[in-house]
């Protein structure tokens, strides 16, 4: 990798969009705007969805019964950032309270992070984090 510091075009405010393919939108856009609290910002159509939780643009997309997706990318995971590390706790009981798989309980990362990890209705991978130098920022 070239570490050469270069001059990058300015206007980066980070990773704001995430669109996902999932197979049950419906129960999908459930888990986000009635468990996670984001609204719906845009439905351009019965199979398109933009949520919000103010600060970022989540796509979802409904799946096509007939569309393969063994060739498809794969996603590792997304994250919600947290304000503080006593949110990471009440976010873990808020999920586990309207059942909501959890795939890893609540830990301290090495670099002062905390974070969970559970599954959304689609069996994406959701991580609620509070990460310092993010959340510092938004402060």
């Amino acid at each position: 990798m070239n570490t050469a510091k270069k001059a990058l075009p300015g206007g980066l405010l980070g990773l704001r969009h995430v669109a996902l393919f999932v197979q049950n939108l419906e129960t999908s856009v459930k888990f986000y705007t009635e468990v996670l609290g984001m609204q719906v910002e845009w439905q351009p159509d019965a199979d398109n969805y933009y949520l919000t939780s103010g600060a970022d643009n989540l796509a979802l997309h409904r799946l096509a019964a007939d569309q393969d997706i063994s060739g498809a990318q794969r996603l590792d995971h997304i994250g919600f950032i947290l304000q503080q590390p006593q949110d990471v706790d009440a976010w873990h009981t808020h999920f586990v309270q309207h059942g909501v798989k959890i795939l890893q309980a609540p830990k301290i990362h090495r670099d002062g992070a905390k974070s969970f990890y559970c599954a959304d209705p689609a069996g994406n991978t959701v991580q609620m984090i509070y990460h310092p130098p993010i959340a510092d920022k938004n402060h």
